[in-house]
């Protein structure tokens, strides 16, 4: 970059450092890693005139690349790594376009469905293409392919489930929904860390041992399961509490 852009990299990314988003019920990888590292694709790409937008269909191109690979390419231990490169930056990206749009003085509603749409075939999409290599690649049992289904119903409800409730408690609220009671210390964000996505891509640098891989992912699943579990009960019981204030 020249002196200008660098110039303007350099605000652009002091400006995304005051302006976070809550911490509050964030896991690790993706408060320390993800984030910091989205900040810095959103003041490049401010350098490059991007809009937020341009951004999602970027993201959507290293996750929806992985996601095929892990489809179509028989388990390896360099498609693992290139796995989980491609996802992990998809991810990184799917932070910064947030963070571009506040950078730029906000984000539309547009941009946000877009968002949303695309994390939601995402949901959907990577636990296919992870049925599809243990159906095609591993050596398991048939019942073992019960695992992705489960886990795809699991993040399919976690997702939904967050969206619907923040939805409703905007409009309980006259439309912004109240700033979460979660708590920002380490310990719990590291006490959720297998909800995290960001460890979710990591786990795929696993895949040329393929059981190994699956004995991890079947382990996150179990933990996601439990997670949903008390997600679920929390949040009905916080909508209700809001509803009779």
């Amino acid at each position: 970059m020249d002196d200008v852009s660098e110039r303007r990299y350099g605000a652009a990314l002091e400006r995304l450092r005051s302006a976070q988003k809550p911490s509050a019920g964030t896991p690790l990888y993706s408060r320390f890693v993800n984030r910091p590292l989205g900040r810095r694709f959103a003041a490049f790409g401010h350098v490059l005139g991007w809009t937020p937008n341009t951004v999602t269909f970027v993201s959507a191109i290293f996750t929806f690349s992985a996601i095929a690979l892990v489809a179509l390419v028989a388990p390896a231990w360099w498609l693992g790594v290139l796995v989980s490169v491609l996802l992990m930056l998809g991810y990184a990206l799917d932070s910064a376009d947030g963070q571009l749009a506040r950078l730029r003085g906000g984000g539309s509603v547009q941009g946000e469905w877009l968002d949303h749409t695309v994390d939601a075939a995402k949901v959907l999409t990577i636990h296919s293409a992870i049925l599809i290599s243990v159906y095609r690649h591993f050596d398991l049992q048939a019942a073992w392919l019960l695992v992705p289904i489960a886990y795809l119903v699991v993040d399919s409800l976690v997702f939904f489930g967050m969206m619907e409730r923040d939805l409703l408690l905007a409009r309980a609220a006259g439309g912004k929904a109240p700033a979460s009671s979660a708590s920002t210390g380490t310990l719990r964000a590291i006490l959720i860390l297998p909800s995290d996505y960001g460890l979710f891509c990591l786990i795929f640098v696993l895949l040329g041992a393929p059981i190994l891989f699956f004995g991890v992912y079947t382990l996150m699943f179990v933990c996601n399961t439990l997670f949903l579990v008390l997600a679920l009960a929390k949040w009905y019981r916080q909508l209700g509490e809001y509803e009779r204030q």
